[in-house]
């Protein structure tokens, strides 16, 4: 009985360090890399439409090299940035 209480609490504690890892990983994006989809997902704020908006200002302007330059994307304000200045990366 102990063994069997050791092996699932070991695996519990197993799979709770990969969701954490895993978690970790999707509060953040990188928006010179991510997909319209996967900004949509981490962005609060950022629908798909606005997503869009950045893919296609890259496109058409090159990466951005300031967080502060998302804000000439068109529905992108002051404020969509400082709330999700956490989560965004640059590089």
């Amino acid at each position: 009985m102990k063994f069997i209480y050791s092996f699932f609490l070991s695996t519990f504690l197993l799979f709770s360090s990969f969701y954490a890892a895993a978690s970790e990983a999707v509060n953040n994006v990188n928006v010179n890399r991510a997909t319209a989809e996967q900004m949509a997902v981490v962005l609060d704020g950022v629908g798909m439409s606005k997503a869009m908006a950045i893919v296609e200002h890259r496109k058409r302007y090159g990466d951005f090299k300031q967080i502060e330059s998302l804000e000439a994307v068109k529905g992108i304000g002051r404020s969509t940035v400082e709330k999700n200045r956490a989560k965004i990366k640059i590089n």
